[in-house]
């Protein structure tokens, strides 16, 4: 019997059409709303392009870290320094995320050599080491942080918008970056070590070559969040923005939206804002709140929430895998639900 093999299910390309739409529609906010909404999107942004660079390390890669603040940090204070020598904040960005990217290198050497619970704690020891060095520079504000120059000449509704159109353009980089990485041939290659390490090394995958991969992206994208997070607020503090509380944050929207797709770190933002924006003001519940939610989450779905809305329903938002089902078939038939399967 012949088989075809397909990306998806559905045709992918009205995948495509309505991400470009909301694209489109999220391009045009700093005409619609005030700037008070598109300052929340920004923070959204942010956080979703940490949940999605932790979802690749840990749902793909099998790098449970709770040190990407450290990267974090670094692309804060890389901005904070060019801006001190003239360059424009927003043009830094960029630098900031290759500059990270250059400096998960070494620092990959060296938290490579430990696995699993000691990685772990190895990332959140560099995360710290990074801290402690930055507050012994008096030019950087030491432990009392500083002030980003050079946006003092903008008149604050344009800042505003500029910062918001800066954070979308690096999360839609940071999106698409994940996705075409996932269908790339690396992408089979994680999958494959995600599955089975061991299988996957005996038939040619290079796991310590993906994994390093992943690490230096997964840099790069915290330290574009790390320096939309200084334009955004103006002024950088070591001990903030080198918080492990930024891992907590990671780690829960990536664990309760869905680790190892695309989809649930989306999923799991929303949730995690929405609940942040609803139960804030009510102080000790708020934190009682969420964690009953990631404990329900955690018993009940397993995949995450994202998890168990594609398995119910058979939906993919951004199609990496591969569906396998007979030629000539009905996609909903009986034997083409035996056949088909998702790698």
């Amino acid at each position: 019997m012949s088989v075809r093999v397909t990306r998806s299910r559905r045709p992918a390309t009205w995948s495509g059409l309505a991400s470009a739409l909301v694209f489109v529609a999220l391009l045009s906010l700093p005409y619609l709303v005030f700037a008070n909404v598109t300052s929340l999107l920004v923070n959204l942004f942010i956080l979703l392009v940490l949940a999605t660079m932790w979802n690749l390390l840990a749902g793909y890669a099998g790098l449970v870290s709770v040190g990407q603040q450290a990267y974090l940090g670094l692309g804060a204070y890389t901005v904070l320094v060019l801006a001190q020598n003239g360059v424009n904040p927003f043009l830094a960005i960029p630098v900031a995320i290759a500059f990270c990217a250059v400096a998960a290198l070494p620092i990959s050497l060296l938290v490579f050599r430990l696995r699993n619970e000691y990685f772990a704690i190895g990332t959140w020891v560099v995360a710290e080491a990074f801290q402690l060095i930055t507050v012994r520079f008096p030019q950087l504000g030491g432990g009392t942080g500083a002030s980003l120059p050079g946006l003092g000449g903008f008149d604050p509704a344009l800042r505003q918008a500029f910062t918001y159109w800066a954070a979308l353009a690096v999360l839609a980089a940071t999106l698409l970056a994940a996705y075409l990485l996932l269908r790339s041939r690396l992408g089979l290659d994680l999958t494959a070590i995600r599955d089975d390490e061991v299988g996957a090394r005996s038939v040619g995958v290079q796991p310590a070559r993906a994994k390093r991969i992943v690490y230096l992206i997964a840099a790069a994208g915290a330290g574009g969040a790390g320096a939309l997070i200084i334009i955004s607020q103006l002024n950088v503090q070591a001990a903030s923005v080198f918080s492990v509380q930024w891992s907590a944050y990671m780690i829960f929207v990536a664990v309760i939206g869905g680790v190892g797709t695309i989809e649930g770190p989306i999923l799991g933002t929303i949730l995690f804002f929405t609940l942040q924006q609803s139960l804030a003001e009510r102080g000790a519940w708020y934190l009682i709140i969420v964690g009953t939610v990631a404990v329900l989450v955690a018993m009940y779905a397993p995949r995450g929430l994202w998890g168990a809305i594609s398995d119910r329903f058979d939906l993919r938002l951004f199609p990496t895998g591969y569906w396998l089902h007979p030629q000539g078939s009905s996609p909903g038939g009986l034997l083409a639900r035996l056949l088909r399967r998702e790698r």
